[in-house]
Order: structure tokens, then C-alpha cells, then sequence
């Protein structure tokens, strides 16, 4: 058990109740978001835990969940959709869903039980009394990911896509590392205040934290490219180069971060594949 507070207040019009499903993937757990009073929407329900669909029912006690929102569709995000939709009658909307195997064995994988009665694309909105969101269209964390502008808090709800702790894993063949950084990229003119991410504590200089994440990306990219100057390498020997004292439960997902900025790299005439070992591209 934690001592994390049922619902915390992180902004006048924002909620947060916390999933208690920590892991090396989700931080603390994922945060499930509540917008509005009254009449509120709930972003990202979370994992299908009896105690936190109980959890956001408390907390919305005396009101009325108008629309469950989801950002994508991994399995810490999307499952409790379903208990809370049937608990409440709310529409469940956002993402499409997706029903490929993203092929990973990891447990960021992908929530086919998700059916929206609203797929939701970019510009988009639901509103209710003081409060309107809006859909921004972000892949590469997953083909189907969005994130949720509020501009009556000048916010962004950004799921994985950018978080308060970690950069986000992209996981080949639906996550893609050249849609990651475009959708990066695309945030960056926005006058978007504060982020409220499903994974960490809000973000309070945005654009600060995008540059970072960019140069990070880019730095992943050079550090293969330098690498493989000196000849072909493996996923695996890329990964231990890369990723000194990395956690030994990341490994898998470090790997495929890796492959991601080789699809990335190769899609550009950078690099190529032979077998498992790639090159720089002649």
C-alpha cells in the first residue's frame, strides 16, 4: 500500500488519483486524470484495478463523469474504461484502437479490449461547464496516441508521449521514432503552460523540457552512428555500448529503442541491415 493521497489537487480545474501499479515502465503508477467539476472528464482510467476504478468513483462522488478519455491504448491506460463506463454510463472516446500485437512480450502492450463509442483525430473536442479539450494528434510513442490541450488551464495532458520522469519507450513496428520526434517537434510553437503527463509530476517549463528530449534523441542517434564507424554491430551490442548500468529489467526495451532509431536512420539512407548486424549505409 502507499500513502499517496486518494486525489490530489495539481491545478484548479485539474485532478490526479494515482493507479498503484508501479514499475520500471510506469514510474509510481499511471495517473488518471480528472477535468472540470460538476460535469468532469476523466483522461486515462488506468489499468483495470478494482481499487482504483473504486478510487476514481470516490473521488468523483457527486458528480458526473461525462466523457473517459484515452490518449493511446497500452495496458496501464486503457483497461478501466470498461468498468467505469458501465459503472457510470460516461461515453468512453480519444484514441483508435489498435488491434495488432505490438509483438513486444513487454507489459506496455496493447489493450485490445478498448472499444470507444467516439474515435476522436486531431482538433477535435469535448467540453463541459468551464472546461473544453481539445485532441492533438502525437504518434510515435504509439500510431494512435493524442494528447489533450485544456486552454481554459493553458495545458496539455500528454500521456506518454511526454512524460515528468523519463523519455518514452518506442516500441517497433507500431511505435516509430521519426513520428516521435516530428510529434515532439510539434509541441514546441504551442504556448501550452504546464504538461500534466500520465507518468511523473507536471511539467512547469515545457519548451525546456522538449529541447531536452529532442537533444536526447539525437544524442541516441549519433551515439549509433559513431558506433558503427568503427564496424557492424548487433542490437544487443549497440544496447551495451549505449546504456552503461542500465537496469537489467530495461534491456528488452532499451533494445527496442534502439531498433527504432535504426528503422529511423535506415528509412533515411544512414544505415543498413544485414542479418542481425547493421552497418552504416554505404
Amino acid at each position: 500500500m502507499t500513502d499517496q493521497p486518494l486525489v490530489e489537487t495539481v491545478h484548479p480545474l485539474v485532478r490526479r488519483v494515482l493507479a498503484h501499479n508501479p514499475s520500471p515502465f510506469t514510474y509510481t503508477g499511471t495517473q488518471t486524470h480528472i477535468v472540470g467539476h460538476g460535469e468532469v472528464a476523466v483522461i486515462d482510467p488506468g489499468p483495470d484495478i478494482p481499487e482504483h476504478v473504486a478510487n476514481i468513483l470516490k473521488a468523483t462522488e457527486g458528480e458526473r463523469i461525462v466523457a473517459i478519455v484515452c490518449t493511446h491504448t497500452h495496458r496501464d491506460h486503457t483497461p478501466a474504461a470498461k468498468p467505469l463506463a458501465e459503472a457510470t454510463g460516461a461515453p468512453v472516446m480519444g484514441c483508435a484502437p489498435i488491434m495488432a500485437d505490438d509483438g513486444s512480450g513487454l507489459e506496455a502492450g496493447f489493450d485490445h479490449s478498448y472499444a470507444p463509442g467516439r474515435i476522436m483525430v486531431e482538433g477535435d473536442t469535448v467540453s463541459g461547464p468551464g472546461w473544453t479539450l481539445e485532441a492533438l494528434f502525437t504518434p510515435g510513442h504509439t500510431s494512435n496516441h493524442l494528447c489533450f490541450s485544456l486552454p481554459e488551464a493553458q495545458a496539455l495532458f500528454t500521456g506518454d508521449h511526454v512524460m515528468g520522469w523519463s523519455t518514452s519507450v518506442v516500441i517497433p513496428p507500431d511505435g516509430d521514432m521519426g513520428a516521435y520526434m516530428a510529434s515532439l517537434e510539434k509541441l514546441m510553437p504551442r504556448d501550452d503552460a504546464i504538461y500534466f503527463p500520465a507518468h511523473g509530476d507536471p511539467v512547469t517549463k515545457p519548451r525546456q523540457l522538449l529541447r531536452g528530449m529532442l537533444g536526447h534523441r539525437k544524442q541516441r542517434e549519433n551515439q549509433i552512428l559513431r558506433t558503427l564507424e568503427k564496424g557492424a554491430a548487433t542490437i544487443p551490442a549497440l544496447v551495451t555500448q549505449m546504456y552503461a548500468g542500465l537496469d537489467p529489467r530495461l534491456e528488452k526495451a532499451a533494445g527496442l529503442n534502439v531498433l527504432a532509431h535504426l528503422l529511423d536512420l535506415d528509412r533515411r539512407g544512414r544505415v543498413r541491415a544485414e542479418g542481425d548486424h547493421w552497418s552504416l549505409a554505404a
